[in-house]
């Protein structure tokens, strides 16, 4: 069913933005009226007007709107304005949504038989916001300045860097000076760009919708100071910005939409704004001030209330996955946790129906008995831990304490991220059901700024801290079941700081089924390996799903061509929304 080479996943759309629903008939992306979930399954408002300003809010700062400096969900949805990658996803209402397409590229990767070699060959005629051409050289320079240079660019994930031939070598473009740069990254004419990778990744048109591949002239790069003045290769370019208070973006002049097959890019203006108090974000939504929360996280706690009582207003909302699994971590090196039925306590004496409670209820997630979200490409229906109603079983976590030498139960310590109330409240809800077994639990509280590189996310330090048990939460770094597990089951993953391989999981089962599932060419079997990952990681319980995480999302009146996107945590799809104001 699949173009290109590899058995690439996902079918390529035709030519021409009419096709993702805004001026073709496409009943997928057919326009319902609004209505409560409308914005799940179809482009709400739809509309082909040009013209208008599209309004942003953000109640924090981004990482940064560098493309190649970025690991913000939000900014790799929001970047598509200004960054081409070579590929990216289907601006599109519903499932159609999680299809890669060709962007920056004519078509998806060519691939080896042994998907260890990727080519892409650019569109014609793409130009910067300067009037210079885009070419291969360009994508080429982006990607080792935003993997290979971390002490100027920190923020971005490193996949580049462990999958392209000499990687773990190389020292950036700042320090190695030498021409041709990687050489693991060729460019043998202005559009033609190969990969040379050092092991099988059949998901590599995935990772060529990072921001990371949106081009970069090397002449103007600046290093941190880029963020100041990127060089825009989409529609819009800055026009103004201002570090912690944000941007205002115009028309890119040198766009062309004849190279450009999936912009519709019909505002002339984009606005955002940092720094604005959650609540009035959430106000300024109501009273239709604004056109989009940037953050794409949905309403706050003491907003939703006006919201769901409300007729009128309920008619206005989505509630999507936001492609995140909330669960507990327990660690395998911290006793009595390297025992598996003392993990397998845990499952079954955790009531996760007052965990669903403590978060905010259903509108904030669904009940979860595995990893990978439903939304993720390889998701499999299971429930290993099935207990009455998601409350526990008391009688089954005794009987696996008592298999494991603690009839009795034990003392632990409970980690949370002290600025994230409702996991704490989440940690607490498992604090009381624990106890209901013996399992007494004190609660640890860590900033979430260094919850990963001081506390949880330091081996050493969680052994030495007794941390036996970690909350987490964990959103796909692209939507298929590798790119959901493999950064947190991995052994490979395991690092001194910043892991987030948390449970300290090196099973070589499970990492055997990561590598074999990724070198597999065939969509059906790849996603399928997936499934069976899950199942492994749920079988050495050394996780406890908790819950598939929702977002609750507002869409005022003057917005245009509303739509969620999966790809992107469940937010809206900002390639295409407009506005009349």
């Amino acid at each position: 069913m699949a173009a290109g080479a590899a058995g690439a996943l996902l079918v390529i759309a035709g030519a021409g933005y009419g096709v993702y629903g805004l001026n073709g008939s496409n009943d997928d992306n057919k326009s319902d009226d609004a209505g409560i979930d409308a914005g799940l399954t179809s482009i709400v408002n739809k509309s082909a007007e040009v013209g208008g300003t599209v309004t942003f809010e953000h109640s924090k700062v981004p990482d940064s709107l560098d493309p190649g400096n970025t690991y913000n969900a939000w900014v790799q949805n929001f970047s598509r304005l200004y960054g081409r990658t070579l590929t990216t996803f289907k601006p599109a209402a519903g499932k159609e949504g999680l299809e890669v397409v060709p962007d920056l590229a004519e078509s998806l990767g060519k691939a080896s038989a042994d998907a260890k070699t990727w080519t892409y060959k650019l569109r014609k005629g793409v130009k910067f916001d300067d009037g210079s051409p885009v070419t291969s050289q360009d994508v080429k320079y982006a990607i080792e300045r935003s993997n290979f240079a971390p002490e100027v660019l920190s923020q971005g994930p490193t996949y580049f860097k462990a999958y392209l031939v000499g990687g773990e070598k190389y020292q950036g473009p700042y320090k190695d000076k030498s021409p041709g740069g990687l050489e693991s990254i060729e460019t043998p004419d202005d559009r033609t760009i190969v990969f040379e990778l050092n092991k099988p990744l059949a998901d590599f048109d995935y990772l060529a919708t990072s921001s990371q591949t949106a081009p970069v002239p090397q002449a103007k790069d600046t290093g941190a100071e880029y963020v100041k003045q990127i060089s825009s290769s989409g529609p819009y370019k800055f026009q103004s910005y201002g570090e912690g208070r944000g941007a205002t973006l115009v028309r890119n002049p040198h766009w062309d939409q004849d190279t450009d097959p999936i912009r519709p890019a019909l505002a002339d203006r984009i606005t955002i704004t940092f720094k604005v108090d959650p609540t009035t974000v959430d106000q300024h939504l109501m009273s239709d001030n604004i056109t989009v929360d940037a953050a794409g996280t949905g309403l706050q706690a003491t907003t939703r209330p006006k919201v769901v009582t409300k007729e009128s207003e309920r008619t206005k909302t989505d509630n999507p996955y936001a492609g995140a699994t909330s669960y507990l971590a327990l660690s395998t090196k911290v006793e009595p946790f390297d025992n598996a039925d003392c993990r397998k306590a845990v499952h079954y004496a955790i009531d996760k129906a007052s965990v669903q409670t403590a978060l905010g209820g259903d509108t904030k997630g669904d009940v979860a008995s595995t990893l990978l979200p439903p939304t993720v490409n390889g998701y499999q229906k299971f429930d290993l831990y099935r207990t009455e109603g998601n409350k526990g079983d008391i009688a089954k976590a005794k009987d696996a304490l008592t298999r494991c030498g603690k009839p009795n139960g034990f003392k632990t310590n409970l980690t949370a991220r002290s600025d994230r109330p409702d996991e704490v409240q989440m940690a607490t809800a498992i604090q009381a059901s624990l106890k209901k077994v013996g399992i007494q639990t004190e609660i640890k509280q860590y900033p979430s700024v260094e919850y990963f590189s001081d506390f949880a996310g330091v081996p050493s330090y969680v052994k030495k801290h007794d941390l036996g048990m970690m909350m987490m939460a964990w959103g796909a770094e692209w939507p298929t079941g590798f790119g959901f597990l493999d950064q947190i089951v991995n052994g490979s993953a395991i690092r001194p700081s910043s892991s987030s391989n948390l449970m300290e999981l090196d099973d070589p089962k499970i990492n055997k089924a990561l590598s074999d599932g990724i070198a597999q060419t065939d969509a059906t079997a790849r996603a399928k390996a997936w499934g069976e990952v899950d199942k492994l990681v749920l079988e050495n319980a050394s996780a406890v799903p908790l819950i598939y995480r929702r977002n609750l999302l507002y869409r005022p009146d003057s917005a245009t061509n509303v739509t969620v996107t999966q790809a992107y945590s469940g937010m809206y799809d900002y390639l295409l929304i407009g506005s009349t104001s």
